[in-house]
């Protein structure tokens, strides 16, 4: 365990107790089928999966107590998204009946995916450099399996962009990534955890108990995200409506930054500590799950929905989304491919993310700039990309 004191114990639990009672009001409004304007109803449930997104994070941040620590940060990461996770695959589900939701199902999957590289990578980064000093993050030796794993996702979801649907193929390819991708990291030799604030309280406390702490914190946050994911997802759908904004870019932008805030928060507090590699990394974690674990499951949720094996449909705009999407994992997978990202690297990747973010209409030239930005790199990385190819995961991870 950590020799780290960290904050008084009565500010741990004041984080704990905060977190638990911003999930108050949407668990009273589910139970009591208590209603209220669009806006008030988003700002409650938004609120609730914030609050059990806080409290899955801590607990799975506990777990690398259990288990290897790259394993651990690929759950953390798994576990940290689950509420995006289950405002996406509403969608999905919502898909079968209302076509439109297919539409909002690719926005949310999409505008989570460029927001984790597009401000979450460069945010850490940033910060790094604000704090320490220090011009780029060094990643760690295990770090290449993720890049490896996010170049083998993205390289496949520019043929879903191509062929234009959510499919069965889908759930074969991605979901057998993420699970070689977790029997990978798995493998790999276990390091001490270094924890803060609510989760070092829940590592100092007796085994038993802190088993039985993070059940009881992953069952409640569950709970939580489940009763909440579906009010949150049509109150934002409703609010675009009643405001006259386009709820295609509440789908897209509000959700995934109210589900990933606390993701973002973690790695920020690690990056203040001196731990940057490890909160990029569990970014880079939460990436390739998205775009492996999240895009296999819509065709499943859809297809059980629609009650036969079906393809959800892509309009041109959503392949233009997801091409987009893959144009800029591309370009990151290429750039982490020398273990290394710097302050003006996380300024390319930002630039065009905030330049499609306010200029919805530029998405394929913004694709077309991440392209050219990763035949530029690729070419000047030319010996690290074709080692990580030819290694390939098993042989990656180890190396200095």
């Amino acid at each position: 365990m950590s020799d780290y004191q960290g904050p008084r114990p009565w500010l741990s639990i004041a984080w704990l107790d905060g977190a638990i009672a911003l999930t108050i009001p949407s668990l009273i409004f589910r139970l009591t089928d208590v209603h209220a304007s669009a806006p008030i109803e988003a700002l409650v449930f938004g609120a609730g999966i914030l609050g059990a997104a806080f409290l899955l994070s801590w607990a799975a941040e506990v777990v690398q107590m259990e288990i290897s620590q790259a394993l651990a940060l690929a759950i953390l990461a798994l576990i940290a998204i689950l509420p995006e996770y289950a405002v996406d695959l509403y969608f999905a589900w919502r898909a079968a009946e209302d076509p439109v939701y297919g539409h909002y199902a690719a926005a949310n999957m999409t505008g989570a995916n460029r927001l984790l590289v597009g401000l979450g990578w460069p945010l850490v980064v940033w910060l790094f450099w604000a704090r320490w000093r220090k011009r780029g993050i060094e990643l760690a030796p295990s770090d290449q399996i993720a890049v490896w794993f996010l170049a083998m996702a993205t390289l496949y979801a520019f043929v879903i962009a191509a062929v234009g649907s959510f499919w069965w193929l889908d759930t074969v390819v991605l979901i057998g990534l993420f699970a070689w991708y977790l029997y990978r990291t798995g493998a790999l030799g276990a390091e001490e955890p270094d924890l803060v604030g609510p989760a070092l309280m829940l590592s100092r406390l007796p085994r038993i108990w802190r088993l039985c702490c993070n059940a009881g914190l992953f069952a409640f946050s569950g709970s939580i995200i489940f009763l909440a994911a579906e009010p949150f997802a049509e109150a934002l759908i409703d609010t675009g409506h009643e405001f006259g904004i386009d709820e295609f870019l509440l789908v897209q932008w509000v959700a995934p930054l109210a589900s990933e805030a606390p993701e973002f928060i973690i790695a920020a507090i690690w990056t203040v500590r001196g731990h940057a590699t490890m909160a990029l990394s569990a970014l880079i974690s939460s990436k390739v799950n998205q775009w492996t674990l999240l895009i296999g499951t819509i065709s499943i949720v859809y297809s059980i929905s629609a009650g036969r094996i079906q393809a959800l449909s892509l309009d041109l705009q959503q392949q233009h989304e997801i091409f987009l999407t893959a144009a800029q994992s591309l370009f990151a997978a290429v750039m982490l491919s020398d273990r290394r990202l710097t302050w003006w690297q996380a300024l390319l990747l930002f630039v065009p993310f905030a330049t499609q973010l306010i200029i919805p209409a530029l998405r394929m030239q913004v694709a077309v700039v991440y392209l050219l930005f990763t035949v530029i790199w690729g070419f000047h990385y030319r010996h690290h990309v074709v080692a990580i190819l030819r290694s390939g995961p098993k042989g990656l991870g180890n190396r200095t």
